[in-house]
């Protein structure tokens, strides 16, 4: 049994440095999420789709194997090439992205894998990962299939974690957006969200955010003005915003911050603990470029 399935995509990344130069990476929320997550000690399998037989996914492949992510529930599909984005920056580190994804075999992810197969894994897992983006990509059959299985894996003693991450241009609006989102928040044990993607699906952050935490589910809500509040059944905690540090680049700090925040949690720790190691770990990715930080340097302690 693993600690963590995290159900995404892991797209081509291309950092834009100057209008005709690009470094080249592989990242996507729930990818990213994945990796701090196997960084900061439990074991990760990473369910996504790949090509087969192109430099790209190998990249891919090659990446989770040095990031010790468990591969079983790759699916390589023939004559398919992942997703690819890029990334621009503006002198405050923060981004602009351009996706070539319509055809990336995540997008079809449910009826490429082993539907057995993928429930076993989710019932046997201790968390279940996804975002907001996991849902988009997926498409309505696919959505309708993935919250099936995960239903069935919360009936089995599996937890939820979802992440709010709402894009607007993957929807075709808030009102189908909110619709994805809503059965997974019923099922979710945990829930990351921001107030600006509660803005844009057109939902109240504080009315939103009691309704999910009523059930029993720990919502982590991060406030524009930097304060963080986790609301439970049990009552609402709030961390002031902290000093800020340098920011050179904020791709992958939220993925991040879930990373810390979940990895604490599931280890035990209170929630002021876990609120300090995610705002640690995030700390440390804003202050490189890209999704995915250097292993040397991760924040110790």
């Amino acid at each position: 049994m693993v600690d963590a399935v995290v159900i995404g995509e892991c797209m081509v990344e291309l950092s834009l440095a100057g209008s005709d130069h690009a470094e080249l990476g592989y990242a996507g929320d729930t990818f990213n999420t994945a990796v701090y997550l196997s960084r900061l000690g439990l074991s990760v399998d990473y369910a996504t789709a790949v090509g087969r037989g192109d430099p790209f996914s190998a990249g891919i492949l090659g990446l989770m194997a040095r990031e010790s992510l468990g591969r079983g529930l790759v699916v390589d599909a023939e004559g398919r090439l992942p997703g690819l984005y890029a990334i621009g920056r503006d002198e405050r580190g923060e981004r602009s992205f351009y996706y070539w994804r319509d055809q990336a075999p995540a997008r079809d992810y449910l009826a490429l894998v082993d539907r057995p197969a993928l429930g076993r894994a989710l019932a046997a897992a201790k968390l279940v990962y996804v975002s907001a983006i996991t849902l988009a990509i997926l498409r309505e059959t696919g959505r309708q299939a993935l919250t099936d299985s995960l239903a069935a894996a919360v009936r089995a003693g599996a937890t939820l974690a979802l992440d709010t991450n709402y894009r607007a241009r993957l929807w075709p609006g808030p009102e189908a957006a909110r619709e994805a989102i809503e059965p997974l928040a019923r099922l979710a044990g945990y829930i990351s969200t921001a107030e600006p993607d509660l803005e844009g699906l057109g939902l109240d952050p504080d009315g939103a955010v009691r309704r999910w935490a009523e059930p029993g589910c720990e919502v982590v809500l991060r406030r524009e003005r930097r304060e963080i509040e986790v609301v439970s059944r049990g009552g609402t905690e709030t961390f002031a915003a902290e000093p800020p540090v340098t920011v050179v680049d904020t791709t992958g700090a939220g993925d991040a911050f879930n990373a810390g925040y979940l990895s604490a949690r599931l280890g035990g720790a209170s929630v002021a603990a876990a609120i300090a190691t995610a705002r640690r770990l995030a700390g440390a990715v804003v202050q490189h470029r890209g999704a995915i930080i250097p292993r040397a340097a991760m924040p110790g302690g």
